[in-house]
């Protein structure tokens, strides 16, 4: 991998990675399987190619799960901690790299939201919702 690149981890920090930048695309899913997998309003994913993607460490601890009612949709996670991890598509064609991996500043910001009609009802983005930085647990 030539060029500037991004670090990112699992929870633990068992699992780690390195993408090259720029991404191919850079995405919020609203879909009711991205919902599911992530247990948030919609996943927040950078999508690039193989080449562009290399494990640095804990490749394996790394989990997969297809889901077998869908053609092509699959998540990764460690297997010590649980945390989401990167996954090759089963094409094979593409990374997709769960943004909240990231231990660095990708220095870009997402360029579309997915399957917006189908985003959870009580989700609000923006300004809508009011901003704390206090821990409320």
């Amino acid at each position: 991998m030539d060029g500037e690149r991004v670090l990112g981890s699992c929870l633990c920090g068992s699992v780690r990675f390195e993408v090259a930048l720029p991404f191919d695309y850079f995405l919020l899913c609203h879909c009711s399987r991205c919902r599911k997998a992530t247990g948030t309003a919609h996943a927040a994913n950078a999508v690039v190619r193989p080449e562009a993607f290399a494990w640095t460490g804990g490749e394996d601890l790394v989990r997969r799960y297809d889901l077998p009612t869908a053609e092509s949709f699959s998540t990764g996670f460690c297997g010590q901690c649980g945390g989401p991890v990167p996954h090759l598509t089963r094409s094979g064609r593409r990374v997709i790299v769960p943004a909240g991996c990231f231990d660095d500043d990708p220095g870009t910001i997402p360029s579309a939201q997915a399957h917006w009609m189908s985003r959870a009802p009580w989700y609000r983005h923006g300004d809508e919702i009011p901003t704390v930085d206090d821990d409320l647990f």
